[in-house]
């Protein structure tokens, strides 16, 4: 399908307090993108556990890793008491044997963990790639009642966010909680083997830890989350005050747009400043406990050696297995954070995938080549169950006809438009192009046979000369250049420093309004569809440009089925047909002199805006139409 623009809109404060310190809300989706989720969720594991199965082979490599690394690690502290146990009897050749035996371990232990980092790197960055790919493409296939009713900034932090938490679970994380399984179970048995009085003596401050992080934990849950909250309202609030800078600045709300921020940006600065308190509390107290236990191992253990019962060999070796055993209990338990982030992405992400397009194919859908008849046969429609927005539509257009669509907001124009182009189903009754019902078209087929050029006309990143293709990737540089010169756009192109293949700017601001409405009526027009839809294509360009756009139209317009929402009357004049649109229905059709002849609704609005402009070729903002979103 042909699209020749499109574009959203900068959005508004949303309050629900009046003015001073008011709590600035964002619009609700239905979505949570707070809640930090289950400490295990099996419906996610079990969904997500596949994305693993490609790297079977590298999964158990990075495990050998894991294992390797975790018991190279957890025998050198025994081999350094060994290695004092040896100096103490002055025997050499032991003291050697274990020094050698300690480099030895180093470099295996370098080993493990690349070998661990190399396969975990590996695959955590295909797993990101696949994730987001397949979320990717499913956003794309989804119908746009889901985007309606979706903000965009959500559906990104489920592609980004989401997908990066999962993949350091999936990869890092899991194998970090392994690894400080392992390490645990290791310390606890060697220290038992070693010495049950003083690995009892070491285990004593665990509780005293284990206390003090879940009470951390739970405080530190509540301040992470608010962080979130406080993070995400922020990004937002900075997203639409930089698309609607222009609004703002029209309307003097520099001012108080930056008083709502900052009362937005303190609370992100109490959160962070609230979280970063915490954190910084953990540290202090881990390494508190580690000197507790530090002290009895060496009071106990320096009565007993003292005493003969043990050597200074295993008293060392225990000094030095303290952290190792309170580095796995304090890193479990602040993982547990991130394995409730990483579950509560994985649902979000299985949330977007599950969701079924609304507009299918058939699995009967046919393809054909469009000649341009439509027929609306007693159509109704409503976005929201119970409330129609058109009612009992009968409308038959013959191939070649140009359709102008007129009446006050929310009539329906622009729905009429959707329903053409199959974006949404009807509720009753039946659209059919070529006598053939529309649902029972291959979509792409439908769209590949459609051009649409908007109000906002939307042209993305790269030159134009991409810009125009964007419909048709096989047409010739030759074909393009022709394309734009009937459109008129050749000229102001060619004067460009560098001509088609100047590369446009953010959402191009470095054109005119005007300009990337012809390099958008260019791109609909070099995609050859049989049916075109122009959806207010002129509402925001001067009059000289629309000079040239009329030109433009005249060529698009020859030889399809068109339909054209606009507002000034230059455009739908010359129409084979206008239909008035009132509620929902049709209450007036024929061409411009024959409803003026009736003196009827269109009569009553042209006189309005003849009156209202002294200019017959304008109809006012009151005939216009915005494309619902949330109807």
């Amino acid at each position: 399908m042909g699209f020749g623009g499109g574009g959203g809109q900068a959005g508004g404060w949303s309050t629900s307090a009046t003015g001073h310190g008011g709590d600035f809300r964002r619009g609700l989706d239905g979505w949570n993108d707070d809640d930090l989720g289950k400490i295990y969720d099996g419906e996610v594991v079990s969904r997500l556990a596949p994305y693993l199965k490609p790297y079977r082979v590298r999964v158990a490599f990075a495990l050998l890793g894991v294992i390797g690394f975790s018991l190279t690690t957890t025998i050198q502290p025994l081999l350094v008491g060994f290695a004092v146990d040896a100096v103490v009897r002055g025997d050499l050749p032991g003291l050697s044997r274990m020094v050698f035996g300690l480099v030895g371990l180093v470099a295996i232990s370098w080993m493990f963990h690349y070998l661990q980092q190399t396969q975990t790197g590996y695959i955590g960055h295909r797993i990101l790639y696949r994730l987001r790919t397949e979320m990717f493409g499913h956003i794309q296939k989804l119908s746009l009642s889901f985007i309606d009713r979706h903000e965009v900034g959500r559906i990104m932090s489920r592609v980004t966010s989401d997908v990066t938490a999962l993949q350091e679970l999936l990869t890092t994380g899991s194998l970090t909680i392994l690894s400080d399984i392992i390490v645990l179970f290791i310390v606890v048995a060697v220290l038992i083997q070693r010495d049950v009085e003083l690995a009892l003596v070491t285990f004593a401050s665990m509780p005293i830890l284990v206390g003090v992080m879940i009470v951390w934990q739970r405080r530190a849950r509540m301040a992470f989350v608010e962080v979130r909250q406080t993070i995400s309202t922020v990004n937002a609030t900075l997203n639409e005050n930089v698309s609607g800078v222009r609004v703002i600045q029209s309307l003097s709300r520099e001012g108080e747009n930056a008083r709502r921020f900052d009362i937005i940006n303190q609370r992100n600065l109490r959160a962070n400043v609230s979280a970063g308190r915490l954190s910084a509390a953990v540290l202090p107290i881990v390494e508190g406990v580690v000197a507790l236990s530090t002290g009895l191992v060496l009071l106990v253990g320096g009565m007993r050696v003292a005493q003969g019962e043990v050597t200074i060999g295993v008293v060392t070796a225990f000094v030095l297995y303290i952290s190792r055993f309170f580095d796995p209990v304090r890193d479990l338990v602040l993982q547990y954070t991130q394995i409730q982030r990483a579950m509560a992405g994985g649902q979000r992400i299985i949330e977007v995938l599950d969701t079924k397009p609304e507009v299918v194919d058939r699995e009967d859908a046919r393809v054909f080549d469009v000649q341009g008849r439509v027929d609306f046969d007693d159509v109704t429609f409503a976005y929201v169950a119970g409330r129609p927005v058109l009612q009992h539509i009968d409308l038959h257009v013959a191939p070649g006809e140009t359709i102008a669509f007129v009446g006050q907001t929310g009539a329906g124009k622009s729905t009429m438009t959707n329903l053409i182009g199959r974006y949404y189903d009807v509720t009753r009754g039946a659209i059919r192009i070529d006598g053939v019902d529309v649902r029972d078209v291959k979509l792409s087929e439908l769209h590949r046979q459609m051009g649409v050029v908007l109000q906002d006309p939307f042209l993305f990143s790269g030159t134009i000369r991409d810009n125009i293709r964007y419909g048709r990737l096989d047409a010739t540089d030759e074909e393009v250049e022709a394309t734009a010169g009937l459109v008129g756009a050749d000229g102001f192109i060619r004067r460009l420093p560098q001509g088609y293949d100047t590369t446009l700017a953010e959402r191009a601001h470095n054109l005119s309004v005007g300009q990337r409405q012809l390099i958008s009526f260019a791109r609909a027009l070099l995609a050859n569809p049989r049916i075109l839809v122009l959806d207010e294509a002129t509402a925001n360009v001067d009059t000289q440009t629309e000079v040239i756009i009329q030109t433009a139209l005249r060529e698009m317009l020859r030889g399809r089925t068109s339909f054209v929402i606009a507002h000034r009357l230059s455009t739908i004049r010359d129409a084979t047909r206008i239909v008035v649109l009132e509620r929902g229905h049709i209450i007036e059709q024929g061409n411009h002199a024959q409803l003026l002849a009736r003196d009827g609704v269109y009569a009553r609005l042209y006189r309005m805006a003849y009156a209202a402009s002294g200019d017959a070729g304008v109809i006012t903002d009151n005939m216009t139409e915005v494309a619902p979103a949330t109807s």
